[in-house]
């Protein structure tokens, strides 16, 4: 979500997409994919474990640690045989429960069990809970927890190693050395002076407890870890999601940052427990997954989104700490930024090792090496939460406040001295960002603003994109705007599948001489196909094909007929019924298109566009207005993304290659499809099959 404002630069990049002409796809000769960090993890300590079980000796007692901020390492072998009812196999009382336990099938509640079934649709899980003392009261204990789908492990059935890191910071569960969930405390063990603790010999075959914790490190698995496609990315795990998204290019690279989320928004008991990811790529073919930019190091730590920026010759990456999540107001250092705003007229500089309360408001990080390898400053600058800074084309270091501030600042420095320019724009919100294409300037407003001006006019000339219904929002949550090579602009964000988090999606940007935005698929990436097959060469009436395959790709020409009331619909159903079924509506004359509830009888009820009400981003049914050409014959690509982990299907549009619109759909596998038109003609009507 962001564009500080770079120069071009003279990098050649690789482009390997054919252009799409009429009814045909773009095919990448190269396959795009992304390389991940290892998922492996090595516990070396010299220390003998304080406790020892096994099937001779299953039950035992071990006193208190010494300190319980210091944490525990439980390693356990498990034979995960099947079994007939939930069972704990392993418990220490009012510290940690392991369990065997079946998941409802059809509940993707914080975990998304479902993602991963059995041959049979069960979903037997192994899961894990750690009983946490309150820090605000001392009379109350949460579960915090975590687990796996068995269908997740490489043998589901077999004898699995298992360790659970209580570090005090996260609390994670490695399986064969792999780690497979986790989460972040709030709050710390009640140990008793002496512990028991005991184990279901039939499933665990030993177990041994280290105090403190065992610090992990990350070793190369045997083989190299590759996701095969950046497009509709979500990070491997069964219950992990792609959350706020901020972009930069930066040396030849193209950098995305995203908020790591796991449980839709309900790790931290709630509070999120969000921090930066970051991958990047130089030519968009092969994509790098690096260390965390800003890791979760303190109990106190949850992380909101910012801005990479440049500052000084410096990379550099600004967040929001959102600990007002997790304490009250008055228990945060920002009254106390404020005071001295107020007071000296612009802000200072307040470490948070010195501060006396809970550090909050905006901070930044620095990368050592100009790439990665990003440190932080741990020094609060300003009492916004998501702060979002960037250099104007004039050179200026400036800030748009959102979430508990607003207005537009300026400084000299990063780390004080940021003043107010006007307190009264941009409104303020979750999330603003600043770009500049050629002869215009933009700032995206977070889930549903956009402004537009003349570079060359004053700040006052911003006009209200979304009042007139131009504006270029297509189903994504907070896109992120980013110039690369050539001229050309990106928009990346997250497409909402949980109550908060989702895929990864990536479109390009195209301006118009008047200086508004259309979208577009990002050849480089857009996804594989296999051969593709001629439905029809012409369609004249209602029809319907099917599919082999969940994940495919659709086009099509329309010709708008010469009488007005033109009407296409493209409904994607299940096998059976019409269950969660989609239309795909396009209406020519109105110059508009939509996602509806779909029906085999009738064409779907329309819906509304942002300007009027309408909630594009919540990725469902929503209307976009003011298509640009289709008053004469023009190409419909529809990719449609089947996947477990999604629970449903992702459907993706390019209308005339000048306006995108994305839905997800719980619940549907798309094998069936059904074409309507009134009035307009469906010609070159192809499919394939998506490679991923």
């Amino acid at each position: 979500m962001k564009n500080a404002i770079i120069r071009k630069s003279t990098l050649a990049f690789i482009l390997v997409c054919a252009i799409a002409l009429a009814g045909k796809a773009v095919v990448s000769p190269r396959h795009v994919q992304v390389d991940l960090l290892s998922s492996s993890w090595s516990f070396k300590t010299q220390r003998s474990p304080e406790s020892v079980l096994s099937k001779q000796i299953p039950q035992a007692s071990f006193a208190a640690p010494t300190q319980s901020t210091d944490g525990f390492t439980l390693k356990f072998s498990v034979d995960l045989k099947k079994f007939d009812r939930d069972r704990d196999i392993l418990e220490i009382p009012w510290v940690v429960n392991v369990r065997l336990r079946r998941h409802n099938a059809q509940d993707r509640h914080r975990q998304n069990y479902p993602a991963f079934k059995m041959q049979d649709g069960s979903v037997p899980v192994l899961e894990v809970s750690i009983a946490l003392q309150s820090l605000s009261d001392k009379t109350v204990r949460q579960d915090m927890v975590i687990g796996v789908p068995l269908a997740m492990l490489d043998n589901p059935e077999g004898r699995h190693e298992v360790i659970l890191n209580f570090s005090g910071v996260c609390w994670t569960m490695y399986v064969d050395g792999k780690l497979v969930d986790n989460d972040f405390p709030l709050g710390y063990p009640q140990w008793r002076d002496t512990n028991a603790w005991k184990i279901d010999t039939e499933y665990v075959n030993s177990a041994e407890i280290s105090l403190p914790a065992i610090r992990p490190e990350r070793v190369q698995g045997a083989s190299p870890e590759i996701a095969s496609n950046i497009q509709y990315w979500t990070p491997r795990w069964h219950n992990a999601w792609v959350g706020d998204v901020v972009t930069f290019f930066h040396k030849g690279r193209y950098h995305v940052f995203y908020l790591f989320d796991r449980r839709g928004h309900e790790s931290k008991f709630g509070r999120g427990g969000h921090y930066f990811e970051h991958i990047s790529t130089s030519d968009f073919i092969t994509w790098t997954e690096h260390e965390a930019a800003v890791p979760l190091e303190r109990q106190w730590e949850t992380v909101g989104t910012g801005t990479p920026f440049l500052f000084d010759g410096k990379f550099c990456i600004s967040y929001g700490l959102h600990s007002t999540r997790i304490y009250p107001k008055e228990q945060t250092a920002l009254q106390e930024q404020w005071d001295y705003l107020e007071k000296n007229g612009s802000t200072g500089a307040f470490s948070c090792d010195t501060l006396s309360l809970i550090p909050a408001g905006s901070t930044y990080s620095i990368s050592e090496d100009g790439v990665s390898k990003f440190r932080k400053t741990d020094i609060l600058f300003h009492p916004c939460e998501n702060p979002s800074i960037y250099t104007d084309p004039e050179g200026r270091l400036k800030m748009l406040a959102n979430y508990g501030a607003r207005g537009t600042w300026e400084s000299d420095a990063v780390e004080s001295g940021w003043h107010c320019t006007n307190p009264n724009f941009p409104l303020g919100g979750d999330c603003t960002f600043f770009f500049r294409w050629g002869n215009y300037d933009y700032i995206i407003g977070g889930f549903t603003r956009l402004w537009s001006k003349p570079a060359d006019a004053p700040e006052s000339a911003y006009k209200d994109i979304v009042r007139e219904g131009i504006d270029f929002y297509n189903g994504l949550s907070v896109p992120a705007i980013t110039e690369i090579p050539g001229g050309r602009f990106l928009m990346a964000g997250w497409l909402k599948m949980q109550r908060w988090g989702g895929p990864l999606v990536i479109h390009e940007l195209i301006q118009y001489p008047d200086g508004r935005v259309g979208t577009k698929w990002m050849d480089e990436i857009t996804p594989e196909t296999g051969k593709y097959r001629t439905l029809a060469k012409k369609l004249a009436k209602t029809e319907t094909f099917s599919s082999d395959n969940e994940s495919y790709m659709l086009t099509f020409d329309v010709i708008p007929s010469k009488s007005s009331g033109d009407k296409v619909g493209i409904v994607f159903m299940p096998e059976v019924g019409e269950q969660n079924a989609c239309e795909v509506q396009i209406r020519p004359d109105d110059k508009l298109a939509q996602f509806g509830t779909g029906s085999a009888g009738k064409f779907a009820e329309n819906e509304k566009s942002l300007k009027d009400g309408g909630n594009p981003q919540e990725a469902h049914n929503y209307a976009i207005e003011n298509l640009m050409g289709v008053d004469k014959p023009f190409t419909v690509r529809l990719l449609v993304k089947g996947s477990d982990k999604f629970g449903g299907s992702v459907i993706d549009a390019e209308i005339a290659g000048q306006r995108t619109m994305i839905s997800y759909r719980p619940g549907l596998t798309a094998k069936n499809t059904l074409f309507r038109m009134d009035g307009a003609e469906l010609r070159n009507v192809k499919i394939a099959p998506l490679k991923d």
